[in-house]
């Protein structure tokens, strides 16, 4: 058993990356059959709903290459987006779970994780990759009734890789990652899936500087997205290129942006938090402050301490299982039909 197990092994390496490797290869996720419909769901040859809650993908397709293929058949695929509201240009990995092209779910809509990375965040995010089991956990939690079945957007968090973050946001005279996390990259999963409507569809993810810029673009746009898994996250925008620009800053910090939702009564959103019990104490306090200061009214927060974890994405993803995913799916939407 022993030698068959280690010929099953080498074959399969040798699937993957030998002659019969299927990476690099045109992925489609069937976008190019719905693109041109105007947008909307229900109806066929463009005689679509105004009011339905689904949107069709509007195209333009992109050109999606395959990266890994999982053992269900699915694919991780990357693409190169050009931000038309950013005006930048970056890499953009994208999965979709095996429900998305199940006839039974033929016509629904599908709710959205953009998931962001930590460190560098760039050229790569390390959510594309499937030693981290993120894509494998969200089939498995859905299975087990705790998860949405996502369709995943991982996009490059960084302009560059020089040891400066852009934390997320459109700093003055700087790449507008801002927008390219919350406008660009919805705006291709909209053109090449479908996508629910509301915002009941959208949420984010992220640990460390990831957490922190999907957690404030939750807050800073709660009229866009309603929930995020914040796990590990920074509490402040310390980004050196704010320099000289404290009002532009202020807007997005996410204190601030508590506080101002909380006095507008609303919209509500829902923020679950992760740390390890191992992690910096400045990690661990500033959850338990934000959430102390900011977690009422209309900001709903839930906090997962992970004994022993520590500050990396091997520690969060399982325990996303235990509370975290369950939290933000529940007030999201299951695939919805077309009407």
């Amino acid at each position: 058993m022993a030698v068959l197990g280690l010929i099953t092994a080498g074959v399969l390496d040798y699937l993957k990356i030998g002659p019969f490797s299927d990476k690099g290869e045109p992925v489609s996720f069937g976008q190019d059959r719905a693109a041109g419909s105007g947008g909307q769901a229900g109806g066929a040859n463009g005689a679509q709903k105004a009011d339905s809650p689904v949107l069709m993908p509007t195209g333009p397709a992109a050109e999606f290459k395959n990266t890994e293929t999982l053992g269900d058949g699915t694919h991780i695929a990357v693409t190169t987006l050009e931000g038309k509201k950013s005006g930048f240009t970056g890499k953009v990995w994208v999965w979709a779970p095996k429900e998305y092209k199940n006839p039974k779910f033929e016509k629904h809509g599908f709710p959205v994780l953009i998931a962001l990375p930590g460190g560098p965040g760039f050229p790569d995010n390390y959510w594309m990759g499937t030693n981290l089991k993120l894509q494998s956990s969200i089939t498995k939690w859905y299975a087990e009734g705790k998860s949405k079945p996502f369709l995943l957007a991982m996009p490059v968090l960084n302009p560059k890789n020089n040891g400066t973050y852009w934390d997320g946001s459109d700093i003055p005279d700087q790449p507008k990652m801002g927008t390219w996390l919350t406008e660009d990259v919805p705006d291709l999963m909209k053109a090449n899936f479908r996508t629910i409507k509301s915002r009941d569809g959208w949420a984010f993810m992220g640990s460390s500087s990831g957490g922190f810029a999907g957690m404030k673009s939750v807050l800073k746009h709660p009229d866009k997205f309603k929930a995020a898994i914040a796990s590990g996250p920074d509490f402040y925008p310390d980004s050196p290129l704010w320099k000289g620009h404290p009002k532009e800053r202020d807007e997005n910090d996410p204190k601030l942006l508590a506080k101002d939702l909380i006095a507008r009564k609303g919209p509500e959103v829902y923020i679950a938090f992760q740390y390890g019990t191992r992690e910096d104490p400045i990690t661990i306090n500033g959850v338990k402050n934000f959430v102390k200061e900011y977690g009422h009214g209309p900001v709903h927060t839930m906090v997962k301490e992970i004994p022993g974890g520590k500050h990396d994405a091997y520690t969060y993803v399982p325990s996303m299982g235990q509370g975290p995913i369950q939290f933000i799916s529940e007030q999201l939407s299951d695939p919805v039909p077309a009407s």
